[in-house]
């Protein structure tokens, strides 16, 4: 692994052919944890869906967790996700599936095998999200703070070397979204990686860290207190 998770020169972001974000120059390195902030529109889910290969990379140059973003073709996309844990706002999880057979669902489907491999990662994932009491719940018996937690735990699945949540506390109280967010430093302490799309800025307060600002076409960091 390069000592950069991501890396980006002279980018430009379109989606449906226009352009949303102009001449983004970024590096981030392991271990960081970076926001990125601003009004709906503002293209931070475009930012986004860019570095895990929703939209294709065009104008610029890009590499994430060693994939240049620019040359990928289809097939490498699902290794680059592997290397990628991603964190939707809206959990995504399977709703006839329990906890424990959600996790079971995304390994076997990135190439495990052996049974009790698996089920000794699914316990080590559920474990660290407090959530391993839960597995055999299904999605809909949980409350949206739980559902969230099994969601980290998923990125989580396939030891990834970046975190990429986007709006993770968007459908959550103030006091669930604290709490996940206790989740997610928790694991950044732990020395991943984690890049975190929010317009939630009382998470900035208390949970102070450095910060990219989408507006007006541009991205560009700024300082805490002038958020």
């Amino acid at each position: 692994m390069s000592q950069t998770i991501l890396s980006l020169n002279s980018v430009n972001i379109y989606q449906e052919g226009n352009k949303i974000l102009s001449d983004i120059n970024l590096k981030v390195s392991p271990g960081e944890f970076l926001y990125i902030i601003g009004k709906t529109g503002s293209g931070k889910s475009s930012f986004m869906k860019t570095l895990y290969a929703d939209l294709p990379l065009t104008h610029g140059e890009g590499t994430i967790v060693d994939y240049d973003l620019n040359g990928l073709v289809d097939d490498d996309i699902p290794f680059l996700r592997r290397r990628i844990g991603i964190v939707f706002q809206d959990f995504k999880l399977l709703p006839d599936r329990s906890v424990n057979n959600n996790m079971l669902f995304v390994l076997k489907a990135t190439g495990w095998e052996d049974q009790g491999a698996m089920q000794d990662k699914i316990d080590e994932v559920l474990d660290k999200v407090g959530m391993k009491n839960l597995a055999n719940k299904m999605p809909h018996q949980l409350s949206g703070g739980e559902q969230q937690r099994v969601a980290i735990a998923r990125a989580l699945l396939n030891d990834p070397e970046l975190i990429l949540a986007d709006e993770p506390t968007g459908n959550l109280d103030p006091q669930t979204s604290m709490e996940v967010m206790e989740v997610l430093k928790k694991i950044n302490q732990n020395g991943k990686t984690i890049i975190m799309a929010t317009h939630d800025y009382a998470l900035l307060m208390k949970y102070p860290s450095k910060t990219l600002k989408c507006e007006d076409g541009a991205i560009f960091e700024v300082v805490q207190r002038t958020v």
